[in-house]
């Protein structure tokens, strides 16, 4: 049977095998949040595997690979070290971001702002995340066209089909666990290939003399395994050109969010962070060692035709396999490369699809959508990413530099909108859209001017003018960003208590509080106790009550009833949630939300496990001013009648 042949039974099986975890998971789809958060209900070991998984590209090994066999270890802080720091960094920051009562950034960003900043927001960071993905569909191309000679349409429509399938499916769940599944085999294929061409190198052949494994690893050029050859300003450029906007991508918090706890979603980071080294800082490491001592010529090239020697590098490792190995291994290889990709695209797609299903549909052009109506626009946001993402893919052609560019457009445009929002208080909207717009088209504009002005294979433009610029100018970008954010903030009116109270505690303290009492002998109280459905996850408990009106409910009018009649129902993220703020926390007050159909309103909160007790009182407080504002309009809603009493 020939390689092209072993593949496709492979794939098939595969590609089968992820679609059943994304049917699993698809009667487990009851709301939005268990669609895009996995119902906030995943551990450590899942978060970890796949954050790594998430971060591990097949274009990106390959990338990595090439570059460690042209430039050594003064190439790790272009992609790898970001990569681990970015998510020990991010451990840092997840008592700060898992608290927060959002599903994705700019509905965060709204929040804290106002909705002037969450469209724009929304369309970067789609635009950003689908940039992402092109990455993993030219990585596979890659595979393909040298393992098959395949056109770059068949890499497309693999990696496109098989996660829109399972992704759809199952949502974050499916991507979460299909992760975890692509991870293992992506190490098991960099560990294995690993020692191949270590065996191939050291046992020697025609064209390469054999030496000892000490010899292969001493023997490399000067300073090859010094991080810091390429000068300390060269790293802190590339840090920060590179860091702010990986901490800031949407996918990370999105696992931060759906771990079942706080300690969940830090060691998950740090594992995450410790397998990305085991893959990219190991395995690359040895497999272009030997590389280098099998294919001579490649860093040599280096001296004389600069960066024209990653045209040779980055395909080193696929040229070998399909020269060296069985059709069995190769097709083993290119299932192994395939889940990289897949790995990757599916967090893409859906950190991307949610933004435009919940933060521009929902947002702005059906707010009072109901449930069922959003799974299916969720599931349509997630093929846009792909089709958009695959046809990208045509007209791009470094790994790397699309990595870098939707990098440094995300650190440029939200980095100080968004982290500035979460920990400076005297941040206000104008502030932030105006950091938004200037980092944005400023670093729109530096990227366009250093692509049109640089010759192939030639040092970028901007690099020749001066250090700073380089990376397509991301400091200057990020620096007139932050100028705007900062200036126009301290010259604008301070936000609102209600924008503030639910990131800064002492302005929670300001809310006007309503008196809760609640008459336990109280036959509503008796009913609610046997209605509503209670779960604990981790340090937090998941507390849902689904209720119908006696008629269709006109839901503009409901809320601004709501609203009028009692202050403490706000609508920080437009009026598809409803949140009843009485608390700094605002995972655990009470919100309203459409059903399945538009007779229905799902009453939710996410209180502490300590707090769940007074939860379930805040929900009959809760229960009866809902129903009185629906009388107030012509509508009748009840507790169901137990058996029980």
């Amino acid at each position: 049977m020939e390689s092209y042949e072993i593949f496709l039974l492979l794939m098939a099986v595969y590609v089968l095998g992820l679609i059943g975890i994304g049917l699993y998971f698809t009667k487990r789809q009851k709301s939005v949040t268990d669609f895009w958060l996995a119902g906030r209900k995943i551990g450590s070991l899942g978060i970890g595997f796949s954050a790594a998984s998430s971060w591990m590209t097949a274009g990106g090994i390959l990338a990595v690979i090439g570059l460690y066999m042209v430039l050594g270890m003064g190439s790790i802080w272009s992609f790898v070290a970001p990569n681990i720091l970015a998510l020990l960094l991010i451990a840092l920051l997840v008592g700060k971001i898992k608290h927060l009562p959002a599903i994705t950034q700019p509905e965060l960003l709204e929040q804290r702002f106002s909705s002037t900043l969450r469209g724009p927001v929304a369309i970067i960071i789609a635009i950003v995340m689908a940039l992402f993905a092109v990455a993993d569909i030219k990585g596979f191309s890659l595979v393909l066209s040298i393992f098959f000679g395949l056109e770059p349409i068949y890499a497309a429509a693999i990696v496109a089909l098989a996660i829109s399938v399972y992704v759809t499916l199952g949502g974050f769940s499916a991507v979460i666990w299909t992760d975890v599944v692509q991870f293992v085999m992506l190490a098991t294929f960099s560990l294995i290939i690993a020692l191949v061409v270590v065996n191939a190198a050291t046992t020697g052949s025609a064209d390469v003399p054999a030496i000892s494994s000490s010899e292969l690893f001493g023997d490399v050029s000067p300073g090859w395994w010094n991080p810091f050859i390429v000068g300390v300003p060269a790293v802190l450029i590339a840090i920060f050109a590179i860091i702010p906007g990986w901490i800031t991508e949407q996918d990370p918090w999105q696992r931060i969010w759906a771990a079942k706890d706080e300690k969940s979603a830090r060691i998950g980071m740090v594992l995450g962070s410790l397998l990305i080294f085991l893959v990219f800082g190991v395995a690359c490491t040895v497999i272009a060692i030997s590389l280098n001592h099998i294919y001579p010529s490649i860093p040599a090239s280096f001296a004389d035709i600069g960066m024209g020697a990653m045209a040779e590098a980055e395909p080193a490792l696929l040229v070998y396999i399909v020269s060296n190995l069985s059709p069995i291994a190769i097709g083993l290889c290119a299932v192994g490369l395939a889940a990289a990709a897949m790995s990757s695209a599916d967090t893409f797609a859906t950190s991307g699809g949610s933004c435009l299903s919940r933060d521009i549909y929902q947002r702005y052009i059906k707010p009072d959508a109901t449930m069922k109506q959003m799974m299916t626009i969720n599931r349509i946001s997630v093929l846009i990413i792909v089709a958009l993402a695959t046809v990208l893919s045509f007209y791009i052609n470094s790994i790397i530099d699309v990595i870098h560019i939707a990098t440094f457009i995300a650190s440029a445009s939200y980095f100080f909108p968004l982290m500035g929002g979460l920990y400076w208080k005297r941040a206000t909207k104008e502030g932030a859209l105006a950091g938004l717009v200037v980092g944005a088209i400023a670093q729109i504009g530096l990227t366009v001017i250093d692509l049109a002005n640089t010759p192939a294979f030639a040092p970028a433009y901007l690099d020749t003018i001066h250090p700073v610029l380089s990376n397509h100018g991301v400091i200057v970008g990020m620096l007139l960003s932050g100028v705007a954010f900062f200036g126009v903030s301290l010259a604008t009116k301070p936000s609102s208590t209600v924008n503030l109270a639910p990131f800064f505690a002492d302005e929670a303290e300001k809310l006007e509080k309503e008196v809760m009492v609640v008459d336990e002998t109280d036959p509503d109280y008796k009913k609610l106790l046997t209605t509503i459905e209670k779960e604990v996850t981790g340090d937090r408990a998941i507390v849902k009550l689904n209720l119908e009106a006696s008629a269709t409910i006109n839901w503009a009018k409901f809320v601004n009833e709501l609203k009028s009649i009692h202050p403490s129902w706000v609508t920080p993220t437009g009026r598809d949630s409803v949140y009843r703020l009485t608390k700094a926390d605002m995972l655990a007050c009470v919100s309203l939300t459409r059903g399945d159909n538009e007779r229905e309103i799902w009453f939710a909160s996410e209180p502490l496990a300590a707090d769940l007790d007074l939860s379930t009182k805040e929900f009959l407080v809760a229960f009866k001013q809902v129903s009185e504002a629906l009388r107030n309009i012509g509508l009748l809603m009840t507790l169901p009648t137990s058996d029980n009493y």
